[in-house]
């Protein structure tokens, strides 16, 4: 279920800043609802550990909406700067304008500011959340020269996942230890079943269907793998076979293609499907 949301107007460095209106479908796994709160009562940023598609973000959502806070995302990648975060000068109508990044306006509006894999930023990004995430809660913006305090209500947050972390891409002691971290991770088969369920109101025969697949993918994982399949992909494969799609054919595109582009592997796990299906 898709949160329903309000949003407002963003520049090209302003992410929408999303008041989710409509609470989001979420079951938690754990405790991490209460951890979350209670760090943000605290004021200490949060970390998000967990594998692809096993419900960060569908999390940071809910949060958002029971927080009754903008939530702001930004998807990280290789070309993210510290200025793309921050903001930078722009010239509009012949005019010079200061336009804030997300971070900034994040701090502004008091809302939650979330980095989606943020090891996927370049190195340099990721010092300038350092006066955020710790007790100054300060943004400097040296170009503007101003200095931002977060009031109480803003929240930083980031993910990322440790199954793809190498020497090149791991999140500093420096960085992490500035955080409250919260370890996510695939859910029970009884709590799977139930959210595959609520997603794509597929039936309980065919999904215990999907889930047997989905371990045997799983146990795969770094057996020529990267990830098994996810809720995520469960929740697509469901929605196919729900449509009418023949089960087969929704399993190869919402999962064995998702999964890998070798040759091998993909007849290894359409075998695997049709032993089910």
């Amino acid at each position: 279920m898709d949160a329903s949301t309000s949003t407002r107007t963003a520049t090209p460095l302003q992410p929408e800043a999303r008041l989710i209106t409509h609470e989001p479908y979420y079951e938690p796994v754990a405790d991490e609802i209460a951890l979350f709160e209670a760090a943000c009562d605290s004021r200490i940023p949060v970390l998000l550990k967990g594998p692809t598609g096993c419900g960060k973000t569908r999390f940071m959502e809910y949060v958002a909406w029971k927080l009754k806070r903008p939530l702001i995302t930004v998807s990280c990648h290789d070309d993210l700067t510290a200025n793309d975060l921050v903001g930078r000068y722009l010239i509009t109508n012949n005019e010079t304008v200061w336009v804030d990044g997300p971070l900034a306006h994040a701090v502004r509006v008091g809302g939650i500011c979330y980095l989606d894999e943020v090891v996927e930023a370049r190195k340099d990004t990721t010092v300038v959340i350092h006066p955020l995430a710790d007790d100054r809660r300060m943004l400097p913006i040296e170009k503007h020269g101003e200095l931002l305090r977060a009031p109480d209500s803003f929240v930083l947050a980031m993910s990322y996942n440790p199954g793809y972390q190498s020497v090149l891409k791991e999140l500093k002691q420096s960085t992490r230890q500035r955080f409250v971290a919260i370890e996510f991770n695939y859910p029970s088969e009884t709590l799977e079943a139930k959210i595959v369920a609520a997603e794509s109101g597929l039936d309980a025969a065919n999904i215990a269907k999907l889930l047997k697949l989905a371990h045997m993918t799983r146990n795969l994982k770094g057996n020529g793998l990267d990830e098994g399949a996810s809720t995520r992909l469960l929740v697509h494969a469901a929605k196919l076979i729900k449509r009418g799609v023949a089960a087969r054919v929704a399993c190869h595109g919402a999962i064995a293609e998702a999964l890998t582009d070798d040759a091998e592997m993909l007849r290894a796990i359409d075998e695997l499907t049709s032993s089910i299906f």
